[in-house]
């Protein structure tokens, strides 16, 4: 029986991950935009599955939707379909998430329900709804970051013949998002930076491209919340965390350990540097052999090693859009040192709510200033900077306005 009144009208919400539960970045954005639009709309929701522990979830989305269909994203099997992209000249990522059983529900839901609104979460989505079955309906891409943007930049970090195949996705992905682009009513993105990005790429679709912020849930996120340290009363931590089989967040913590911390820990032997994250690679795993270095893996609740941390580092080497890592520290009041790449979106003051390091040798320097005391109003004016400017509540309606608003 449905959860929801049928009064409210249907909307068709498209995912390419499972979006729930809200433990990583691109999850905790979808998890609050299928919050908020199922407040106001019968949603029919598809996504891809990746993570086998996902599926004990599917209730808490069945109490939000319709009707959900999930279906099981096989990377092995996505990475195969992915290469016959390259003899027919399509971005790699559109196999990748293509499925018969997705789009064979998508066009029945259509033929059954007529649903006038369709969202997407991230552009490879956009691919179930192409058709002209689709012509009629109020059509919003959630892009998030511009993609091809960070497959460019995947490009110039890695070798031949790796830099040739991440090139080429860029080139052939920005074609594909500025299809949608100029097929769909809106393109939104993840802050006013990535939008300007993508309008610099592609200028004619201006006038239907905006962007909406992240939000945090400031009472969870809370330093009011009390928990038992994670850490040796010894030990003073700074800690990263994020999704540890992402591969930016594998490059920024790879580097920090082996360009930054050794410095930093001969001057504080007593300073630990804890990885937080699921599903660290075996590369990250072994750092865990080095002075000092932690590697947790998947912890229930990220919120003590934040509150127990002296800081949080993200020395972002390439980022897109809003780090998520960044606003969860701040709102816990935590000292953030972060990279200019990571502070993208986030309009902090540096050396007030924030401390930006823009070469190797600043974290040094910012680790020394926070373990003297140096910059203790930095927390409490860092949660004030994410309650004034990101919240759900604040930035979600843009969507139904659009949603709702009459075609010229």
């Amino acid at each position: 029986m449905s959860k929801q009144t049928t009064a409210k009208p249907s909307l068709l919400f498209l995912c390419h991950r499972i979006p729930f539960p809200p433990n990583k970045g691109d999850k905790i954005r979808s998890y609050h935009l299928l919050r908020y639009l199922s407040a106001h709309y019968r949603v029919y929701l598809g996504a891809f599955v990746d993570d086998p522990l996902d599926w004990q979830y599917v209730d808490k989305l069945e109490e939000l939707c319709e009707k959900v269909q999930l279906v099981k994203l096989n990377p092995k099997i996505s990475r195969v379909k992915s290469l016959w992209a390259l003899c027919r000249g399509e971005p790699l990522s559109l196999p990748y998430y293509s499925s018969r059983v997705m789009s064979c529900w998508v066009n029945q839901l259509q033929a059954d329900n007529t649903v006038q609104r369709v969202v997407v979460y991230s552009a490879v989505m956009a691919q179930y709804v192409d058709g002209e079955n689709f012509s009629d309906s109020k059509k919003i891409a959630d892009m998030v970051d511009v993609d091809s943007e960070k497959w460019r930049e995947y490009s110039q970090q890695k070798t031949f013949p790796m830099s040739w195949v991440y090139y080429r996705e860029a080139t052939r992905l920005l074609k594909y998002e500025s299809r949608i682009a100029e097929n769909f009513h809106h393109s939104l993105f993840v802050s006013t930076a990535e939008a300007d990005k993508f309008i610099e790429l592609v200028p004619e679709v201006a006038a239907r491209v905006g962007s909406y912020s992240n939000g945090v849930d400031a009472s969870y996120f809370s330093p009011q919340q009390t928990f038992p340290s994670p850490y040796n009363e010894r030990e003073k931590v700074l800690v990263f965390t994020g999704a540890m089989d992402y591969w930016p967040n594998i490059d920024a913590v790879t580097w920090f350990v082996h360009d930054v911390f050794p410095a930093v820990l001969a001057n504080n032997p007593q300073l630990r540097l804890y990885i937080v994250g699921s599903n660290p690679v075996a590369s990250l795993r072994k750092l865990a052999d080095l002075p000092g270095v932690v590697v947790t893996g998947r912890v229930a609740d990220v919120r003590p090693y934040l509150a127990y941390a002296v800081a949080a580092i993200a020395p972002m080497r390439i980022a897109r859009g809003i780090q998520n890592k960044v606003l969860e520290a701040m709102a816990m009041a935590r000292p953030v040192i972060v990279s200019e790449a990571g502070i993208e979106g986030i309009d902090a003051i540096p050396g007030e709510d924030v401390l930006v390091a823009r070469q190797a040798n600043d974290y040094g320097r910012y680790i020394d200033d926070v373990l003297s005391q140096k910059y203790q109003s930095l927390g409490s004016s860092a949660r004030s900077r994410v309650m004034q400017d990101f919240s759900w509540e604040k930035n979600l309606p843009l969507i139904g306005q659009l949603l709702e608003q009459q075609s010229v």
